[in-house]
C-alpha cells in the first residue's frame, strides 16, 4: 500500500469510532527532540538488558540494548540521538521456556554471541546519567558484567516519576508510551525498550504537563535516606508494607529487613513512626538510616 492509502485507511479506522489506531515510537522521526546548538550539553543512556531470569547473582544478561542521546542539563531539553548499540551474549547454558517465550531470544540467536566490551566501554565513558524503566533490576546486571557502570549515577522512569499522582494505573513501559506520546513499541527486546525509555522522556505529564526528562533529573538528583526497619515484629508486617516498606530477604546480601527510601525532610518523621507504631516501647536501636545518591541508587553495593 502507498503511504496516503494507508493514512486514509488510518483516518478510516479511527472516526469510527470503534477503533484507535497508533503509530510505532520511530526516534529517527522524532519531533520532540530539539535539534539544537547548545554549549555544555551532556549525553545520557538509555538502557534495557533482557536476561535469564530475575536474580543477578545467578543469572546472566543476554542481550543488551542502549540509545545514547544528548540533553542541556540546564533546560533539561533532549536535543539528538547520538548513539545505538544492541548485541546478544551467549549465557553458556540453554535459555529457559519461559524467557524465550517472553522475548523471543532462543538458544540458536545468542549462540557464540558475545557483547561488544570495547563499544559499550566507549559509550559509558561518554555518559553523564543512566536511565532505565527498571533500574533496581538492570543496573545491578549491568554492572555486574560491566564496572564501568558501577561509577555512573543512574536514574529510573519507573521508580522515580510520580505516575500515580498523574492518575496513571500501570507502570509497564508499554502502557506509560501509549498513554503519554499515543505510540506503541514491540516490547521485551533490549534495544526497542532501551528507545522506548527515550521516547517516553521526551513527552510531557498528562495531569501536570511537566517535561519528563526534567522531572527525572530533578528527582534523580537529589539525595534519599534509606529507612531499614531491622529485626521490626514480625506481627507488624502488614502495616509496614501499608507504609511503603518492602521486603530484602537477604538473598542479595545484608540481613533480612523491612525497607523504604524517604526523603531527607521525610526522615525524622519515618523514625517517629516506627518508633510508636512498629517498634515495642519505642525502641528504634535498630534501625538503619543510609545516605543515598544517584551513584549508588540501585546498585548492587546499595
Amino acid at each position: 500500500m502507498h503511504m496516503i492509502e494507508i493514512e486514509k485507511a488510518i483516518a478510516t479506522l479511527n472516526s469510527s469510532g470503534s477503533y484507535r489506531v497508533f503509530p510505532c515510537l520511530n526516534l529517527d522521526n522524532e519531533k520532540m527532540a530539539t535539534h539544537k546548538i547548545v554549549e555544555n550539553t551532556q549525553i545520557a543512556l538509555c538502557i534495557d538488558t533482557e536476561t535469564t531470569g530475575l536474580n543477578f547473582k545467578e543469572a546472566r544478561a543476554i542481550e543488551l540494548g542502549m540509545v545514547a542521546f544528548e540533553f542541556d542539563p540546564m533546560s533539561g531539553d533532549i536535543i539528538r540521538v547520538t548513539d545505538r548499540y544492541s548485541g546478544f551474549e551467549d549465557p553458556g547454558a540453554p535459555i529457559p521456556k519461559e524467557i524465550t517465550e517472553i522475548t523471543g531470544i532462543t538458544d540458536e540467536m545468542v549462540y557464540g554471541q558475545h557483547f561488544d566490551e570495547d563499544r559499550i566501554k566507549e559509550m559509558a565513558n561518554k555518559a553523564h546519567l543512566v536511565i532505565a524503566h527498571n533500574a533496581a533490576f538492570d543496573r545491578k546486571f549491568v554492572e555486574n558484567r560491566f564496572p564501568i557502570f558501577r561509577e555512573l549515577p543512574w536514574a529510573c522512569t519507573c521508580s522515580q516519576i510520580p505516575w500515580n499522582r498523574e492518575r496513571l494505573s500501570s507502570k509497564s513501559l508499554e502502557f506509560l508510551l501509549l498513554k503519554v506520546r499515543q505510540v506503541t513499541i514491540n516490547a521485551h527486546r533490549a534495544l526497542h525498550d532501551a528507545e522506548a525509555v527515550l521516547g517516553l522522556l521526551l513527552g510531557r505529564l498528562p495531569v501536570s504537563g511537566a517535561p519528563i526528562f526534567k522531572t527525572l533529573l530533578a528527582e534523580a538528583g537529589g539525595t534519599t535516606s534509606r529507612v531499614s526497619a531491622i529485626f521490626a515484629p514480625y506481627e507488624k508486617k502488614d502495616l509496614l508494607k501499608k507504609r511503603g516498606y518492602r521486603w530484602n530477604d537477604g538473598s542479595r546480601g545484608g540481613v533480612k529487613t523491612w525497607w523504604r527510601d524517604v526523603s531527607l525532610s521525610q526522615e525524622r518523621d519515618e523514625l517517629n513512626y516506627l518508633a510508636t507504631e512498629i517498634y515495642h516501647r519505642g525502641n528504634t536501636q535498630s534501625v538503619e538510616v543510609k545516605r543515598v545518591d544517584a551513584l549508588d541508587r540501585f546498585s548492587i553495593r546499595e
